[in-house]
Formats: structure tokens, sequence, C-alpha cells
């Protein structure tokens, strides 16, 4: 039996995901604004801060969430179209 090396026809793909900073950054934003939002619905609770200062942090705090999960889903979705395309 011979056996001969394949060439591809193609230059080599670059490497993907070889950076993955930007993903912990954006998780680690969506954490922070989590944190600030505790912060001032405790503050307000101990009598520190202002209910207008809780509710603004906590609205903001659910907007990066729902931004954060939609994005996720998405890439759920574009990983499986990928998974389910016949080769």
């Amino acid at each position: 039996m011979r056996v001969e090396t394949l060439i591809p026809d193609a230059p080599p793909a670059p490497a993907i995901g070889g950076d993955t900073s930007g993903f912990a950054k954006a998780l680690d934003a969506v954490g922070s604004l989590l944190s600030q939002a505790n912060g001032a619905e405790d503050a307000f609770a101990y009598g520190r801060g202002s209910l207008q200062d809780a509710v603004y942090e906590g609205a903001r705090a659910d907007v990066a969430l729902s931004v954060a999960t939609s994005a996720a889903q998405r890439l759920v979705q574009a990983v499986q179209s990928v998974l389910n395309m016949q080769v």
C-alpha cells in the first residue's frame, strides 16, 4: 500500500477563536452593572441612597442582561445552524 500526502487546493485558514478577551470583557461589564444595581438597592434599603438611583441602576442592569441574553441566543442559533448543515 502506498500512502500519498494530501495537498489542499486552498491556503490554510486563519486560526479561529484565538482571542476571547472581548467576550470576557463583555461578561465582566454585565457583571459590573449587576453589582452596581445591587449596591444601589442596598444603599436605598439602608437609607444612604435614593429610590431614583436604585431604579435607574436596576433598569440599566436589566437592559444589559437582556442584550447579553439575546446575543447568547443568537450565537447558539448560529452554531446550531452550522452543526445542522449536511456535509
